[in-house]
């Protein structure tokens, strides 16, 4: 490439985040411009520490996405591309099957939609009974169920490893313990560079620069002088695992049939590759963004949200899901009634170790959630600033994506 000639000092790109959407693109990346300088910069010490490895592990089929969004077309390309890349590289992973379940007329009803959306998503799907639906999962009961054949479940761990793996033998750089503290955009004669600084004091210069930063990403982005209309909100998903006597409960991903006045989909339960069953997530506010144990506490993450106004309108627009959240979460009687509506024969004991995953929201200032992925652009910078579920399961073809804007031109 005409630059590295010029400069051969600078990288033609640096990444910034090693989870699933920055592994991703730079693979992207490479496999576009093979002789790319790129180096992945990662705050923490090894790959997926956060999002990519603190989820349940669904391969998701892209059912519940407004059709035509970003979301929608990725999931479903991505759940493909997921599946074949865990078959390229020996990665355990199994189609087990979703079961969407309505327990009542009203979310029979609310499955009838849902059931329409998916055929606009080009999702294959199965709507069946209450007969054939105890046949299927006897443990779960509900008037109706919607089957979704095609959703699986993997560690994305795994898939994180071999993509980092996939990129060190292509020769991509990757920095661990190397948090960027600044970014500087430059212009130039010779077509500018995106410097940034790091904690330790380093520096590095690129021609392009992507951020993946997720749970951070409004503060890499702000740092970069982008003027985003966001803040990152962090909720907290807890789960619980049933203990190892009941780890044949389901064979199948047991979904409640979403309430559109709840801002996420619903506890449910699922087999994970492992072979364990965890029921789960809630959704309640984080106290810290990457605080996983239970009652972690970070002020300057408390104080970023709380002297956000996006924050307090999305509050009180959402005061009785939050009053239900907390509750569930600080009594599992509260937790366990949410299993009981399609799940009646579990009890309190079989609540068993709990965990959690922190979903990185993006909140306007309006207190609206970006719902759909979300990139800010600059002349020579990229920052996904929203990217959760499903972007584990798109993440390669969110990388190609990524990488296509580089390539073209990022302005």
């Amino acid at each position: 490439m005409a630059s590295r000639k010029v400069r051969m000092g600078m990288d033609d790109y640096l990444v910034i985040g090693a989870g699933l959407v920055g592994l991703a693109t730079a693979r992207a990346i490479i496999e576009k411009v093979p002789d790319a300088r790129i180096t992945v910069l990662e705050k923490a010490a090894d790959v997926a520490t956060a999002q990519s490895g603190h989820n349940s592990g669904v391969i998701h089929a892209g059912i519940y996405y407004a059709p035509g969004s970003l979301k929608a077309e990725l999931c479903r390309q991505g759940r493909i591309e997921t599946v074949e890349f865990c078959e390229r590289y020996g990665i355990p992973h199994s189609l087990v099957g979703k079961l969407i379940v309505a327990t009542d007329e009203t979310s029979r009803a609310r499955l009838d939609d849902l059931e329409r959306r998916s055929i606009e998503n080009r999702i294959v799907v199965e709507r069946i009974g209450a007969g054939a639906l105890a046949e299927l999962e006897p443990n779960v009961q509900g008037v109706a169920a919607l089957l979704s054949p095609t959703t699986g479940i993997v560690d994305y761990r795994r898939i994180a490893s071999a993509m980092c793996d996939e990129l060190t033998a292509a020769g991509v750089t990757l920095r661990f313990n190397t948090e960027v503290t600044s970014i500087a955009e430059e212009q130039g004669l010779d077509g500018g560079a995106v410097r940034v600084r790091t904690a330790a004091g380093g520096e590095r210069a690129a021609r392009r620069l992507v951020a993946c930063a997720g749970l951070q990403a409004d503060r890499v982005a702000r740092i970069a002088g982008i003027p985003i209309d966001f803040r990152i909100v962090p909720f907290r998903g807890e789960y619980f695992e049933l203990p190892a006597e009941r780890h044949d409960f389901v064979k199948h991903l047991i979904y409640p049939v979403p309430d559109p006045s709840m801002p996420f989909l619903g506890v449910h339960i699922s087999p994970t590759i492992d072979g364990r069953v965890t029921v789960g997530p809630n959704a309640v506010l984080g106290w810290a963004r990457e605080g996983y144990p239970r009652g972690s506490i970070r002020p300057s993450d408390v104080f970023d949200f709380a002297t956000y106004v996006g924050f307090w309108r999305m509050a009180a627009h959402n005061v009785r899901p939050a009053a239900i959240e907390m509750r569930n979460s600080l009594f599992a009687s509260g937790y366990l009634r949410e299993c009981h509506k399609y799940a009646p024969s579990l009890t309190l004991s079989d609540l068993g170790t709990r965990s959690a995953g922190i979903r990185a929201q993006a909140v306007r200032r309006d207190g609206s959630f970006i719902e759909d992925f979300h990139v800010e652009r600059t002349a020579r910078q990229i920052h996904v600033g929203n990217a959760p579920s499903p972007a584990a399961t798109s993440s390669i073809p969110i990388g190609r994506m990524i990488a296509t804007l580089l390539l073209d031109g990022v302005g």
